[in-house]
């Protein structure tokens, strides 16, 4: 199961800084990151998200490389496989970018927008779906890291832990 913790943080610029150290981490395999959104609230109260993953580009190369696939297949069938492919591919590619435009992958669009609404303005919040992290590593690496901890599924021990570590402090897990 993966876990889902949102951190708010009170500037604009956080959330950004602390999603790019969270996949340097990923890279160094500390974290599995499955969705992370980070959301911003300007000045004048204006919501804006920034999705990490943009499913309509991802779908629509899915899309064009098995439209054109099966497009060069069905071409060779009427002996053209060239234009079987082209139009193959461009027909995958327009209903995999539609699919990926209303596709929900990760975190719940409408849970974000809810919870986003709560987010002052002038401020940030960083929401992250991980499905498997080493907690002491990935603590001691943001350790510098100041923000509040808005939501979480954690259990009550690691949610205690997440938030002594964004409040500067970190426990030591009990033996």
């Amino acid at each position: 199961m993966s876990d889902l913790v949102v951190i708010g943080f009170e500037n604009t610029l956080k959330a950004d800084e602390v999603l790019w150290r969270l996949k340097a981490l990923k890279r160094q395999q500390l974290i599995d990151l499955e969705d992370a959104v980070v959301v911003v609230r300007d000045e004048s109260g204006e919501v804006h998200l920034k999705q990490s993953i943009d499913l309509t580009a991802l779908d629509a190369s899915t899309g064009l490389l098995s439209g054109g696939l099966l497009g060069a297949f069905v071409g060779l069938l009427f002996l053209n496989p060239t234009a079987g492919f082209l139009i193959g591919s461009i027909f995958g590619a327009s209903a995999g970018a539609l699919s990926g435009s209303l596709g929900d992958y990760g975190i719940p669009d409408d849970f974000i927008k809810s919870l986003s609404e709560t987010v002052p303005p002038n401020s940030s919040a960083l929401f992250v779906l991980a499905r498997k992290a080493e907690p002491e590593k990935v603590l001691a690496e943001l350790s510098d890291v100041k923000g509040k901890v808005l939501r979480t599924n954690l259990s009550p021990d690691q949610e205690k832990r997440l938030r002594e570590a964004l409040a500067g402090y970190v426990s030591r897990p009990q033996q």
